[in-house]
């Protein structure tokens, strides 16, 4: 038979974590602080992180050692399968390779617990009992839910509040790991109570979700903050997908020409194109890479590359990165983890050098292609990683309709068991496409701090 899946065993897994920045052509601009202007010290960071992950935020070094109870816990999951999509190829009548690296076989379902147990570990290392965050769909929290009910740490969630109430089912999963999980807006913090003041019905935003956390922890010498995306040292750990993925394209004989992965706040998509990417940045080997993101929150099509805060109640200190403005609200499209008005600096910083092809796609296509690769593989992916999909099937009809045959690899960064009901939304024809409003964002983008 032709082989179906790519699986590797434990000891396979990689021993280190892969540093793109070590092979940047040019350096990442410096993160700020905001009240000076100045590029932030440790010192700066410490209420917020541990100095572990401080220090592997502005880490040059190529490779970054997994600590052992880490890949122990790792191997509760990983390595994850990657798949040759066969049936989707032939329902697709394509000569096209596809291939997707599946990262919803990890206990909260998705690939989020890559960084949530060492994010976890290094806190609890560190000392620290309680551990707060935010999160959209949820595939964040119920992560770091899980990760702290292993390290023995508190842990509570801002969960965005249209997700909140889309969602029960994840909820419900991070309250089953023993996580507190609170709708944001909230009235339990000043920026949550600023926000209902002006607006009472407001839906939620990552960047709200975010400044309650960060507001909560930076008020306790126990508690920390832990991000799910954005920052460099989440990024990092998220590398283990795409590393693994290289060992099992080499049994297989293969290597992509093309590497898919959909954009939100660019954990799921760095993991799985970083390592390629800096094959390509040291000349071993050439590809495309494509980034998807929600035409409802457009932060790379759109968005400026500039300065900003990270939160709406501009807690966070001002990285470089490409933004809808802090203070820009997305529709409640059924993509929760997508909905971020920033892109990491990392994944900004390599678009601005032209290594990376950003597109925008509407939800109904996306669950359209997520349908279509549910009825072919078996495998019905969340909201979000059906912008992947839909850009991988994209990718295959144009090898259809041009006769060249190509590889492609994306990642499928979790499965949809939790979001039935948008699938059930979207069958019944109650799901919209939405724009991005434009006069919201150039309100928002008239925001910007000023940065000399």
């Amino acid at each position: 038979m032709d082989t179906i899946k790519y699986v590797l065993s434990e000891n396979q897994m990689p021993t280190a974590w892969y540093n793109i920045q070590a092979d940047l052509p040019q350096s990442l601009p410096p993160v700020l602080n905001p009240g000076t202007g100045k590029p932030v010290t440790p010192d700066d960071l410490l209420p917020l992180f541990p100095l572990a992950l401080i220090e592997q935020e502005v880490s040059q070094q190529r490779w970054i050692d997994i600590p052992d109870e880490v890949r122990s816990i790792y191997c509760q999951w990983r390595p994850t399968p990657l798949y040759r999509a066969r049936r989707l190829e032939k329902a697709l009548d394509t000569p096209a390779k596809i291939y997707y690296k599946y990262e919803g076989v990890s206990p909260s379902g998705s690939h989020k617990p890559n960084t949530a147990v060492p994010q976890a570990y290094y806190n609890k290392q560190a000392g620290v009992k309680k551990l707060t965050t935010e999160t959209g769909a949820g595939q964040w929290g119920s992560s770091l839910a899980f990760a702290g009910a292993l390290f023995d740490l508190e842990v509570l969630v801002y969960m965005v509040k249209v997700s909140y109430q889309q969602k029960p089912y994840r909820r419900a999963l991070m309250e089953s790991y023993g996580a507190r999980v609170v709708a944001s807006p909230s009235p339990e913090t000043e920026a949550g109570r600023k926000i209902l003041a002006e607006y009472p019905n407001s839906t939620g935003s990552l960047g709200i979700a975010i400044s309650e956390a960060v507001e909560v922890a930076a008020a306790d010498e126990y508690t920390k903050y832990a991000l799910g995306s954005v920052l460099n040292h989440v990024l990092l750990h998220q590398t283990v997908t795409g590393l693994e993925a290289l060992t099992q394209l080499e049994m297989a004989g293969d290597y992509p020409d093309i590497v898919i992965g959909c954009t939100g706040g660019g954990s799921n998509f760095a993991g799985i194109t970083f390592p390629f990417i800096g094959a390509k940045l040291r000349g071993e080997r050439d590809i495309q890479v494509i980034a998807v993101e929600p035409a409802a929150c457009p932060s790379l099509t759109r968005g400026k590359y500039a300065y900003d805060f990270g939160d709406t109640a501009h807690l966070t200190p001002l990285t470089k990165m490409h933004t809808l403005g802090s203070g820009f609200v997305p529709e409640g499209i059924h993509a929760g983890g997508l909905r971020y008005h920033g892109m990491a600096p990392l994944v900004s910083h390599i678009v601005n050098l032209g290594l990376v092809q950003p597109r925008a796609e509407y939800q109904l296509g996306c669950f359209a292609a997520g349908l279509t690769f549910a009825r072919a593989e078996g495998i019905l992916p969340a909201p979000e990683a059906n912008h992947a999909v839909k850009a991988a099937i994209d990718e295959a009809l144009r090898c259809k309709s041009t006769g060249v045959s190509k590889t492609i690899l994306f990642n499928l960064c979790g499965h949809g068991h939790f979001d039935m009901q948008a699938y059930i939304d979207y069958q019944a024809g109650q799901l919209v496409d939405t724009e991005y409003s434009a006069s919201e964002v150039a309100m928002a983008l008239a925001g910007l701090p000023v940065v000399e």
